[in-house]
């Protein structure tokens, strides 16, 4: 069972003004079944979990000890318990956040932040899931999507089912009146700034086998 904290969307939707209903569903299992076959005819690889402890145990299947390791912000990765476990040093994994965080020139420091979107292993969440096969994510800088085109070698994308709609226009709606209200919230909350729509990537076929791979959760997770 994945972890509520003080910035999962159920504590966010009276500010943000939100609508779960029609933003935060459980698909159907039909329509789970559909979403990962469209996903998979795209090349993009899909795992599907129970909820988001089985899926930080694949998450530490999926990447072997010594790899390079990078993620963008992401409730759900936070949730799945994912922020806690790399932060733990128990991984064996060569953490890129620490390059940054001990870069104490702000140049030197984004130089590094570029680079990290190479990462060997890199994980995100995601925004939205069309049922055709598309994946959608946004963020304010790109220091999350930008790796998702061809940067990172390895991608792994953790989504909660609640992130299916059935098209990628849907998809788009979706992070404009759904996850950018709840991220802006977010932000506003954690680190006093304001969030935004800057950069967005429609995943919509991967030309590399095996670089994508989607761990789909059987809860509802993030924004």
């Amino acid at each position: 069972m994945a972890k509520v904290t003080q910035y999962s969307a159920i504590h966010l939707y009276s500010e943000a003004g939100v609508d779960p209903e029609r933003w935060n569903r459980e698909p159907t299992e039909k329509e789970i079944a559909d979403t990962a076959s469209a996903l998979e005819s795209h090349n993009i690889h899909v795992i599907r979990v129970r909820d988001g402890e089985e899926a930080l145990l694949k998450i530490k299947e999926l990447i072997p000890r010594g790899s390079e390791v990078m993620n963008g912000s992401s409730t759900t990765l936070i949730e799945i318990g994912f922020e806690e476990y790399q932060q733990s040093g128990d991984s064996g994994w060569k953490d890129l956040h620490l390059l940054v965080s001990a870069e104490n020139d702000a140049n030197k420091r984004a130089d590094i932040r570029r680079m990290t979107v190479t990462a060997e292993y890199f994980l995100s969440g995601v925004n939205a899931i069309a049922r055709t096969g598309e994946l959608v994510g946004c963020d304010k800088t790109g220091s999350r999507v930008g790796a998702w085109p061809i940067a990172a070698k390895n991608l792994i994308l953790v989504a909660g089912v609640n992130k299916i709609v059935p098209t990628v226009s849907d998809a788009l709606e979706r992070v404009r009146n759904f996850a950018y209200p709840l991220e802006n919230v977010r932000a506003q909350k954690a680190y006093g700034i304001s969030s935004s729509i800057g950069k967005c990537v429609i995943l919509a076929n991967e030309a590399v086998p095996g670089r994508v791979t989607v761990i789909l959760i059987d809860e509802r997770l993030g924004y």
